[in-house]
């Protein structure tokens, strides 16, 4: 899946907003990795048509897919880093438990978000995501990193791993 940081002219201004409060809290709580995934996924709903940002406050918006990509990276596992409690992130955000977990609900079915999910891991945990690398093979689910460098190749020129291992 292609990211892209493109949006409609007509939902700029909404953008910018929410990716504001958005890298604000990457700085404050998580890291620069973070803060592109979240500006990734709040650009693709801006171009979702019609876009369901449009209606809302921003800082709703920006909590809920903040809270929506630390569910898919385990954020609030205290044994990742960074990690956060949900409750400390939603009042950061300043907004209600209920309100940031239905809209982190509905940003995952927008965006077909689940936790592992291979479009939404942050890059520095692909290695450790089995999903980025379990492939069909003759009907047998297998790891392509413990498969012959040309079906690796081939896995990566169809675009279905993200890179050929052997050359990480």
């Amino acid at each position: 899946m292609k990211k892209s940081e493109n949006v409609p002219k007509t939902m700029r201004d909404k953008y910018t907003a929410i990716v504001t409060i958005t890298d604000t809290f990457s700085k404050n709580y998580l890291n620069d990795e973070y803060a592109q995934e979240i500006r990734y996924a709040v650009a693709a709903l801006c171009r979702k048509r019609p876009s369901p940002v449009a209606k809302g406050r921003a800082v709703t918006w920006a909590c809920g897919v903040t809270h929506a990509l630390g569910m898919v990276n385990f954020l609030f596992d205290s044994s990742q880093s960074p990690h956060i409690k949900a409750q400390d992130l939603y009042n950061a955000f300043g907004v209600s438990q209920s309100t940031g977990q239905s809209k982190s609900k509905l940003i995952r079915d927008l965006l077909n978000m689940s936790q592992l999910d291979p479009h939404w891991t942050l890059p520095s945990k692909l290695d450790a995501n089995p999903l980025v690398w379990t492939i069909m093979v003759d009907g047998l689910l297998v790891d392509v990193r413990h498969m012959p460098r040309e079906v690796q190749e081939i896995a990566f020129e169809k675009g279905i791993i993200p890179y050929i291992p052997d050359d990480a």
